[in-house]
């Protein structure tokens, strides 16, 4: 074994783990955890290591946001009001007629993301960035080249997103096949009905590229009511023939809060079967999603702060916990357990959205950890208090919210 390079002393872990002690102390070597022992003892084991006083304060595992847009920001710049249609249509042409005069996307603009999602405890994504005609690959560069520049302190995986659509813009699902060769473990779609107007067109030209490179599929469908439930009726018999369960994810899909009873039942079921995922970033005035159902039945649940101020609308600001705040608000969550779960759903059950096998505060996962001042993870949640410690792949990149990278 090799020595510890950090230890953080007297932390309260905010969910179980297997050594059953209220007061821990973390060994940490390279990027990760190598023990977990007492509080108090780690240092006299260890004299040589560097030592982080955690004061008793609460630790996270370290945030994962399953659902962004990092590549789209005008973050630190000049106020971009707000404008175009509201309409999915109406927003893709207010980006694309404004994006090159705010040099969107750029290296600079997603790392200054980046630098965000660490800062309030986010240490690794799943990013969707723009693939299209005029952009070519150069997001995806982008963004390799910003998690590159922060040394890999935010773990980002990326889907490459034909925001502008597939089939009617012929061309596209070359680029889509690229961006996997280049780095991109997914691909993605956009309302192969709404957006294409030929759902069967869209879907059999993404489902071949992830059947021939094994790739993900992590389709945005905001289309509603019955439209979105036959195109997620589409996904599932194309994920079951493929045999891609466990590669394709939804992202929004409000469909599944508009249908209801026995059609809602029957879909749920269809979308387990096909071990199908769902990511939401809790938008208001939506629907609630059927999260109880879903989670009995198996169906993975990850949150995400999707578009942070860019030119589909001014509002985020990188922090996830409110996301998980706003998503509890939304579904009627207030129990403590329900509560609890809130905040699992934005750390350790969203290991999978990165391909992590487990990611948590145990030995042998990443040493992602993140201390705020709080009772409990309830607390934590209601409250959303400042990150006092930020350690990311076992490298401490804040303190007393701020970045120190």
């Amino acid at each position: 074994m090799s020595e510890p390079n950090l230890i953080l002393t007297g932390i309260r872990p905010a969910f179980p783990v297997t050594h059953g002690e209220a007061s821990v102390d973390l060994v940490i070597e390279g990027d990760r955890i190598a023990e977990v022992v007492p509080s108090g003892t780690a240092a006299v084991a260890h004299p040589e290591a560097v030592v982080e006083d955690g004061r008793g304060m609460l630790a996270l595992p370290g945030l994962i946001n399953a659902h962004a847009h990092v590549d789209k920001s005008w973050w630190d710049r000049e106020w971009v009001p707000y404008g175009g249609e509201a309409t999915t249509q109406g927003r893709i042409a207010h980006e694309r007629a404004h994006r090159d005069e705010l040099g969107i996307p750029s290296a600079r603009g997603a790392e200054l993301v980046l630098r965000e999602f660490l800062r309030h405890g986010t240490t690794a994504t799943r990013s969707h960035v723009d693939v299209d005609l005029g952009l070519g690959l150069k997001a995806v560069e982008d963004v390799l080249t910003a998690a590159d520049n922060l040394g890999g302190a935010v773990e980002v995986e990326l889907v490459a997103f034909p925001q502008d659509g597939v089939v009617r813009r012929p061309g596209v699902l070359k680029l889509l096949e690229e961006a996997v060769a280049l780095g991109a473990r997914n691909i993605g779609g956009l309302d192969p009905a709404g957006i294409d107007r030929d759902p069967v067109a869209q879907l059999d030209g993404l489902f071949d590229i992830v059947d021939r490179t094994g790739a993900g599929l992590d389709i945005h469908l905001h289309d509603p009511n019955e439209l979105g439930a036959f195109q997620l009726e589409l996904i599932i018999d194309r994920t079951l023939a493929v045999g891609a369960q466990g590669r394709v994810n939804i992202a929004h899909g409000f469909a599944i809060g508009d249908t209801k009873g026995v059609a809602q039942q029957e879909l749920l079921h269809r979308l387990a079967e096909a071990g199908i995922s769902w990511t939401t970033v809790a938008p208001v005035r939506t629907q609630p999603l059927p999260w109880r159902a879903m989670s009995e039945g198996g169906i993975r649940l990850g949150l995400g702060t999707d578009g942070i101020r860019d030119l589909w609308n001014p509002f985020g600001d990188g922090d996830l916990l409110k996301v998980a705040l706003t998503f509890a608000r939304l579904h009627g969550m207030h129990n403590d357990e329900d509560l609890a779960r809130a905040v699992s759903l934005a750390t350790g059950e969203a290991a999978a959205f990165v391909h992590r096998s487990h990611h948590g505060l145990e030995v042998g996962d990443r040493a992602d950890v993140v201390l705020v001042d709080a009772q409990n993870v309830q607390d934590a949640l209601v409250r959303d208090p400042r990150r006092e410690l930020v350690i990311a792949g076992g490298r401490v990149v804040a303190r007393a919210g701020e970045l120190t990278i």
